[in-house]
Formats: C-alpha cells, sequence, structure tokens
C-alpha cells in the first residue's frame, strides 16, 4: 500500500513542479517588465534637470540683481545704523557674517530676490521679483523627488516582489503537498487493512473482520470482503459438519449392524427360557424377568433402527415451497398432541417460497415442535416467526422452558445416546444436516420466551 501513496505524491509532483516553475517563471518576467517600464529613472533625470535649471536661474537674476544696483537703476532700501535694533533678524546676521553681499530669497515664500550690500555702517537691501518661480517650494520639490528616487532604490522593488511571489507559491503548493499526503494515508490505509485480511483469512483464519464506516468504493468493498468472509466461514463450518455427519453415519451403519445381530439372538433365548419353564411358583418371576429383557432389547432395537435411517442419505428433492403454510400445517397438526400448550404465530404476509426438500424441511420443523413442547411443558408457551432477511427465509421456534445447559451446549448439534422415552439423541444432528443438504442452516439464537430457540434459514425459491 505504501507504493500507490508512493505513486500518488510521484504523480503530485510530475504534475505541478514543471507548471510551478513555469508560472514563476511567466510572473517574474512580467513582474521585471513591470518594474523596468517603472518611471523611476525619468524622475531622477527630472529633478536633477530641474535643479540644474533652477540653479541657472537663480544665478542669472543674482547677476541681473547685482548690475541693476550698481547702475543705480532699482531703489533700494537703508537700513541705518543708529536704527540697528530695528533690523529684521536676516539683516543683523548679515551685518554679523562680515561678508561684503549676500543673495538670498525673500522671507515671504521666495519669490523675490534680495541683495545685501555693505555701506559703511549701514546695510543697503536690493530686491527683485523672480515671477512666478517660488525658489522655496521649488528647492522643496526637487529635494522631495530626490528622496523618493532614493527611496525606490533602497527598496530593491524587484527583489522583494520576486521574492514574495516565490515565497506564496511554495506556500500554496506546500500546503496543497501536504494535504496530497493526508488524502494518500487517508486512502491507503483502508487497502492496507483490506490487504491484511485478506491475509489472515488466506491464512485459514476466517473470523476476520474489518471496521469502516465508509460509504464509498472502499466501504463497499470491505463490505463486500466482511461479507464473503462470513460466508466462508459458514460454508467451512457447514462442511466441517457435514464432514463429521459422514464419519458419525459410518460408525452407526458399524454398530447398528453389530447391535442388531447381537439384540436378536438375546430376545430369542430369554423367549426360548420362558418358553421351557415349567409352571411352578417361579413362574410369575420369570414372566415378569422376560418381559422386562425384551422390553429393553426392544428399546434398544429402536435406537438401532434410529441409527440405521441416521446412516442412509435418502436422495434431496429440491421443490419450491410454501413454508408459511408447512410451518402453520405442523404447528396445527402437533398441537392438537399437546393441547396444554399455548401456541403462537408470527408471520410475515406474502412470505416467498423457499427451495427446499419437502420431507426434510417438514422432519426439521417436526422435530423443532417436539423438543420446544417437551421443553416448555404443561402450562407453557412456543412462539413461531417466520420472516425474511438478507434474502433468506428465516424460520424461527421459541419455547418457555428452562433452556440448554452448558453441557449440552457443547455437543447440541452432534448424534448422542438419548435416554428420553421415545428419544434416541439424533434429532437435532439429523435436523441440521437436512438443513444444510437443502442449502441452509440450523442455528441455535437467544430465545425470546427465556428458554431455547433455534433457528431454520432457507434459500428463497
Amino acid at each position: 500500500m505504501t507504493r500507490i501513496r508512493t505513486r500518488l505524491i510521484v504523480v503530485f509532483l510530475t504534475a505541478t513542479i514543471i507548471p510551478l516553475l513555469v508560472t514563476v517563471y511567466i510572473m517574474t518576467s512580467l513582474l521585471e517588465r513591470s518594474l523596468s517600464d517603472a518611471p523611476t529613472e525619468e524622475i531622477d533625470q527630472l529633478s536633477k534637470t530641474l535643479e540644474e535649471t533652477g540653479r541657472q536661474f537663480y544665478q542669472q537674476a543674482r547677476e541681473s540683481l547685482r548690475d541693476d544696483a550698481k547702475a543705480a537703476v532699482i531703489p533700494h532700501v537703508n537700513f541705518a545704523a543708529g536704527l540697528r535694533p530695528e533690523w529684521p533678524a536676516v539683516v543683523v546676521d548679515f551685518a554679523e557674517s562680515g561678508e561684503v553681499e549676500r543673495f538670498g530669497p525673500s522671507e515671504t515664500g521666495g519669490d523675490r530676490l534680495q541683495y545685501y550690500v555693505r555701506h559703511g555702517q549701514d546695510i543697503w537691501m536690493y530686491s527683485q521679483t523672480l515671477g512666478n518661480v517660488r525658489m522655496d517650494q521649488l528647492t522643496q520639490q526637487i529635494s522631495h523627488a530626490r528622496e523618493l528616487v532614493e527611496r525606490s532604490r533602497a527598496r530593491d522593488l524587484r527583489k522583494g516582489f520576486t521574492t514574495t511571489l516565490i515565497v506564496l507559491v511554495a506556500a500554496v503548493w506546500f500546503v496543497s503537498f501536504v494535504w496530497l499526503i493526508y488524502l494518500a494515508n487517508r486512502m491507503s490505509q483502508p487497502i492496507r487493512q483490506l490487504t491484511a485480511g485478506l491475509s489472515e483469512v488466506a491464512a485459514g483464519n476466517l473470523q476476520t473482520r474489518i471496521a469502516t464506516q465508509r460509504s464509498d468504493e472502499i466501504g463497499r468493498a470491505i463490505e463486500a470482503f466482511n461479507r464473503t468472509a462470513g460466508e466462508l466461514q459458514q460454508n467451512r463450518d457447514r462442511l466441517v459438519y457435514l464432514t463429521q455427519i459422514a464419519s458419525w453415519q459410518l460408525l452407526a451403519r458399524k454398530m447398528a449392524h453389530e447391535l442388531k445381530n447381537s439384540l436378536t439372538p438375546i430376545r430369542l433365548t430369554a423367549e426360548e427360557i420362558l418358553a421351557r419353564q415349567p409352571a411352578g411358583v417361579d413362574r410369575p418371576f420369570m414372566e415378569e424377568a422376560v418381559k422386562i429383557v425384551v422390553t429393553e432389547v426392544e428399546s434398544l432395537e429402536r435406537r438401532v433402527r434410529a441409527f440405521s435411517e441416521f446412516s442412509a442419505e435418502p436422495s434431496v428433492r429440491l421443490e419450491i415451497l410454501d413454508v408459511r403454510g408447512i410451518f402453520e400445517e405442523r404447528i396445527a397438526f402437533l398441537k392438537s398432541g399437546h393441547p396444554e400448550i399455548t401456541y403462537m404465530v408470527e408471520a410475515t404476509a406474502n412470505l416467498p417460497s423457499a427451495k427446499a426438500d419437502p420431507d426434510r424441511v417438514k422432519g426439521i420443523l417436526t422435530n423443532l415442535l417436539e423438543n420446544a413442547a417437551d421443553a416448555a411443558g404443561a402450562g407453557g408457551r412456543i412462539l413461531g416467526r417466520a420472516y425474511v432477511e438478507s434474502d433468506k427465509i428465516h424460520v424461527e421456534v421459541h419455547d418457555s422452558g428452562p433452556g440448554l445447559s452448558e453441557e449440552s451446549l457443547q455437543t447440541l448439534f452432534e448424534p448422542t445416546i438419548s435416554f428420553k422415552r421415545n428419544g434416541t439423541g439424533l434429532g437435532l444432528s439429523i435436523a441440521r444436516k437436512d438443513a444444510l443438504v437443502c442449502g441452509g442452516d440450523l442455528v441455535l439464537i437467544a430465545g425470546k420466551l427465556r428458554g431455547a430457540a433455534f433457528r431454520l434459514i432457507l434459500t428463497q425459491a
């Protein structure tokens, strides 16, 4: 069964590895192309160009403002030394720096360029508009663009996306692989059990059964195995019983022959002794003694005839039988002989016909009903049931007697010597043998009236 599991795993690997590799290759190629089309490099180049343009524009604005200041074509603001405490911070900073001149954007958004020049202790400030260009805003935007470019490069999107894709695909594949192993074990386990069961049956252990709760094909196969094992066990038990019966029949034939040869001279001799006994005081005693001897010899002869009949094997005549009719007829026939017993019948309506030997079936039912009447006794009860189960016809006889002893259970269907008045000890063994040769069986079951109970199993026609 390991082969089946291994083959399933190999099939899964063969069917998934190549498509998985192809999928990863295609997705990484598309991802590479998508990232290659990203505008990171263009943004970087544009920011550099814009930065260079802004620098040149700012440089030209400075030169133009310086030329205009020297030519005195634009007005200036004079920060007199005597009013230093009122100077703006930027003017104070320039005065303390020691620089000769300084350019810088205005503090109101950078849309004007301011030029500071020393004139003795005073500071002159020239100013010129930059149009719609705001230097502070332009500087911030260029700086932000550069940060975005550097951040994008530091993250290595290609590697990150590729790693994430491979990990995700590998995780999905691994989960599928683990699930496949679970399914393979679940599928192979009942097959392993079935193989082990077949090995046990092949070794002769017909009591092997496999528990299952599956309803699929494997479950039906296990049920078929259990049913076949049960039928094989029943057939083996029947064959063993019939083999034993054949041995007992051979022994019974020999014993009956030997006993018959001995009983006849004994009886004749006893009768001859009585005939030659003269009349006198001992005559009544001799008559009583001879009577006892003859009675016992007749009892032994009756048993010998039973053993002779047991050893005989009449032919089997299989016919279509109305089981319910025969059963009710047997009960009605024997009921008159046991008026002190209460009979109850539970028979399924439209009970199908059986295929069996009518004489043997009647003999089996008669034996079961007579035994039940003897066990139940006066005031007892007998329950007869007839129904269909598992495509077999079941006929049961239950009695309210004391039940069977442990000793009798051990040799229930074996031929024995009975010491009942009219018993032979062969009734149940003959009954089961007749049931078996008709294709059925006779088994002991749990009684519904707390006494003994037997079930006759017949095959449907």
